[in-house]
């Protein structure tokens, strides 16, 4: 049984610790269904799943849920659960990478982030993250504090960044009282952003602020903050 795996080898905790890309196939989908039957574990259970396709998994995709619940001990919910995550694969597959978002100016910047955080009681900093083509790769929240003021110390600011691989980020918060204007804390915050950015290599493009259905950018403001 899995509880008897070493806990260094069991799959969730394999995950947390060296990345999901470190599963074998059955331990992918032992995580899947969660658990095994009264006769299997869910690595033993899984391998049977296998066995279906022994020589191409990928004929998996044109499975459906009746078809693994073929196997004694895969019911209706450990199915539903394979076929979904085989679905949720094939559409991020079919997602085109020309997609991605592409950053041209302040006004692209502020639509990122305005509808989720222009009516916020709570001041929160969030970050998007781009590629060399200044495409957006992802969004991260990096703080939520209180009326006034969320903390965005470097550390916080870049992690996410750094973890996906992109060479540019944009750092955006949201004043609760409504009011686009920045304070002298937003501008010392933006200084010391951008100074991080240059050691790690991670280009500061902007700090938006956002208020209520406006939004100010220091880049355009406040130029001289990035140019370090």
């Amino acid at each position: 049984m899995i509880q008897d795996l070493p806990i260094s080898e069991r799959p969730r905790e394999k995950i947390l610790e060296y990345g999901v890309s470190s599963l074998s196939n059955a331990e992918l989908i032992a995580v899947l269904i969660s658990s095994g039957s009264k006769s299997d574990s869910a690595i033993s259970l899984a391998l049977k799943i296998l066995s279906l396709e022994e020589d191409n998994i990928g004929q998996f995709s044109h499975y459906e849920a009746e078809e693994f619940m073929q196997i004694k001990g895969v019911g209706t919910a450990k199915a539903c659960k394979i076929v979904a995550a085989l679905e949720l694969g094939r559409r991020i597959a079919a997602q085109p990478k020309t997609s991605r978002l592409f950053i041209s100016n302040s006004n692209s910047l502020a639509d990122l982030f305005m509808q989720d955080m222009c009516h916020r009681t709570k001041e929160f900093v969030q970050i998007a993250m781009l590629d060399v083509q200044q495409k957006l790769i992802g969004r991260a929240v990096i703080s939520i504090g209180g009326i006034s003021e969320a903390a965005a110390h470097p550390r916080e600011v870049f992690a996410p960044a750094i973890r996906k691989g992109a060479v540019a980020i944009v750092v955006a918060h949201n004043h609760p009282s409504g009011e686009c204007k920045a304070s002298s804390k937003d501008i010392s915050c933006t200084k010391q952003l951008a100074e991080s950015g240059k050691i790690l290599g991670i280009r500061l493009l902007d700090h938006i602020i956002i208020g209520d259905n406006c939004y100010i950018s220091l880049a355009e403001n406040y130029q001289e903050l990035f140019n370090v």
